[in-house]
């Protein structure tokens, strides 16, 4: 009985967070928001404007996910004060385990809930388009751009986020040169931005007949999906525009016609490439969205004088510039060297298990 008043009490030390994540939650204005748009939607000229339309659809989306975020953990928090109060009633010891379960749950459900309220940042919410290049090293490091695009995968499902690979470059005998892929989603870029930066592998190579250690670099850029018609003007001459055949993973036309492109800002030194779609016309319009993204992003950075608020500090893929190390031998861990957060199983966030490294990322550039 001691054990299930402690848990009580514990739980109970939640109840003024919960009522201050109510109080800021603005139910009132959300409900009355989403309100406004279902009227809205009884226009008959609603669906006209698609772009309007599918904006406004995806805002109510997003309020309604918000408030039954919210309401879960409430139900959560109720049902297991509930479930507490009857087990210390009826004296009964066989529901620990499951109070120990459900509480265990309760605290992991309201730290994630915490931490969604963080992504506030103005494109916190959009898709992302996350690209990964693959580092000096050849071979090995082609292999571990492979193992993180797997991961990002593995991450993308456990959220039911939708998937859809822009551009893919094989590595000459094992995984990938160079992969672009738009993670589709509430809040995709407000956790990927925590990925964006070198990461680095440590591990008997199984690619060196020696058996030794091997240490291999692969960069991660993310930027956020920003489908708005936005005031960016691009001269054509400050633009290269180059065609070539599709590879690797994508659609029908693979290998078969020139339709893929890659566009450099020639000022910037920015290159953007999509081989998706099923037209060179739409992969050039893909690709200048995403061009026009990235030149946005770096006028606001210019405006916030803050570089890596938004898009990070571009750095070499190699030493001393790793925002994370997966270290396979002779121990296992992976560490984050910004928030120095560390967990020990390497398999489990090589298999998308990456959310306590973004939750931290999120706290620390909160403070």
């Amino acid at each position: 009985m001691v054990l299930l008043d402690q848990y009580k009490y514990d739980l109970q030390q939640y109840a003024p967070q919960m009522k201050d994540l109510e109080g800021a939650l603005g139910r009132e204005e959300k409900n009355a928001r989403i309100a406004q748009i279902e009227e809205q939607m009884n226009d008959p000229d609603f669906w006209t404007d698609g772009e309007k339309s599918g904006g406004l659809m995806k805002e109510m989306k997003a309020l309604k996910e918000e408030l039954n975020s919210f309401d879960k953990v409430k139900t959560q928090y109720d049902d297991l004060l509930t479930l507490i109060d009857m087990a210390i009633e009826e004296n009964d010891g066989d529901l620990e385990a499951e109070i120990e379960s459900e509480f265990a749950s309760f605290v992991k459900n309201i730290d994630a809930y915490k931490v969604a309220t963080l992504l506030s940042g103005e494109f916190d919410h959009m898709d992302a388009i996350l690209t990964l290049h693959a580092g000096a090293g050849g071979t090995e490091s082609c292999d571990w751009a492979g193992m993180l695009y797997r991961m990002y995968t593995r991450w993308a499902e456990r959220h039911k986020y939708a998937i859809e690979v822009l551009d893919y470059l094989d590595g000459d005998e094992a995984g990938i040169k160079s992969v672009t892929v738009q993670i589709s989603g509430l809040n995709a870029y407000g956790y990927l931005k925590s990925e964006r930066g070198v990461h680095r592998l440590v591990r008997i190579s199984p690619f060196n007949a020696a058996g030794k250690r091997q240490t291999s670099f692969v960069s991660c850029d993310v930027m956020p999906d920003i489908e708005e018609n936005l005031d960016v003007e691009v001269a054509d001459e400050d633009i290269r525009i180059d065609t070539y055949r599709s590879s690797g993973a994508g659609g029908q036309h693979i290998n078969k016609t020139s339709s893929a492109i890659r566009i450099t800002h020639i000022p910037t030194g920015i290159v953007v490439q999509c081989q998706n779609e099923r037209s060179q016309f739409q992969n050039k319009d893909k690709a200048m969205q995403m061009l026009k993204s990235k030149l946005y992003l770096l006028k606001k950075e210019e405006q916030a004088k803050n570089l890596a608020d938004i898009r990070g500090d571009v750095t070499e893929i190699g030493w001393g510039n790793q925002i994370r190390s997966y270290v396979m031998q002779p121990y296992t861990m992976v560490k984050d060297h910004r928030t120095n957060c560390e967990v020990g199983n390497v398999g489990a966030v090589l298999d998308g298990d990456i959310d306590v490294f973004m939750n931290e990322y999120l706290k620390f550039i909160a403070k």
